[in-house]
């Protein structure tokens, strides 16, 4: 005789999904979600509560070692953190955006694969150093840069810091992606090193590194061909006004 399977706690897949897109504030919807689970799995209320309790007192110092570090990052950028790397980018001559980045995508890929996936990101790494150095290269080849092609910079910064660490990481053997495969090949009665399985990430992170950079390198070009282009459409609209300006004096 078959076993009838409950399918209502998966009402949270549902009150996630509707809350997400009517956009109410996250948190309540998570918690809204995990209480509505629990009493649809049919779990009493005492034994909700102490599961919520036990979670809390596990994860009360997360907040701590998420906001640290911003606040340092803050007062630092606050002291001149972003403008004493644009100035030191634009002192190397041979720096351009594109370089910098492949320099920042190999370094990112590199310590991901060993773990150290907090090194970088987009708070503490990204936003302070990367994208202003990005800016900072460019502006000393080209001069001033319009918004769009400071937001640009700005774009392929987090892009490349994302690309790093989501390739770099799958080469980690205790990553939890990694685990999560293994384990449940291992009960389904296949058995599978976690290391086979972080040598197979190999190729995919080495292609990714390939076509992320010849991006990185196209970029270099574009924004050569686009700011040239400006800058010339900005001297040819100089050049009339200047001479009517010459001819009205000379009037």
């Amino acid at each position: 005789m078959l076993n009838t399977v409950n399918l209502w706690p998966l009402i949270g897949v549902a009150i996630i999904i509707a809350g997400f897109i009517l956009r109410f504030n996250p948190m309540l919807v998570v918690i809204v979600t995990a209480i509505a689970t629990a009493f649809a799995a049919g779990f009493p209320l005492d034994k909700i509560l102490a599961t919520i309790g036990t979670g809390f007192i596990k994860t009360r110092n997360l907040p701590l070692i998420i906001l640290l570090p911003l606040a340092v990052i803050g007062l630092l950028e606050r002291h001149g953190l972003r403008q004493h790397a644009q100035n030191w980018i634009g002192s190397i001559r041979s720096a351009t955006a594109g370089r910098l980045l492949i320099v920042y995508l190999a370094a990112r890929q590199l310590t991901a694969a060993i773990g150290l996936t907090s090194l970088g990101g987009h708070p503490q790494m990204v936003r302070p150093l990367i994208a202003p150095m990005a800016e900072g290269a460019t502006e000393a080849r080209h001069g001033p840069l319009p918004e769009r092609v400071r937001h640009k910079l700005r774009a392929f910064s987090a892009a490349t810091d994302n690309v790093g660490l989501f390739f770099g990481e799958d080469i980690f053997v205790a990553f939890g992606a990694i685990v999560l495969m293994t384990t449940f090949l291992r009960e389904a009665g296949i058995e599978v090193e976690p290391l086979h399985v972080a040598l197979w990430g190999l190729p995919t992170a080495v292609c990714a590194f390939c076509i992320h950079a010849w991006r990185l390198r196209r970029l270099d070009r574009a924004l050569e061909r686009e700011l040239a282009a400006e800058s010339l459409a900005r001297t040819s609209a100089a050049s009339p006004a200047a001479a009517s300006s010459s001819s009205a004096s000379g009037v």
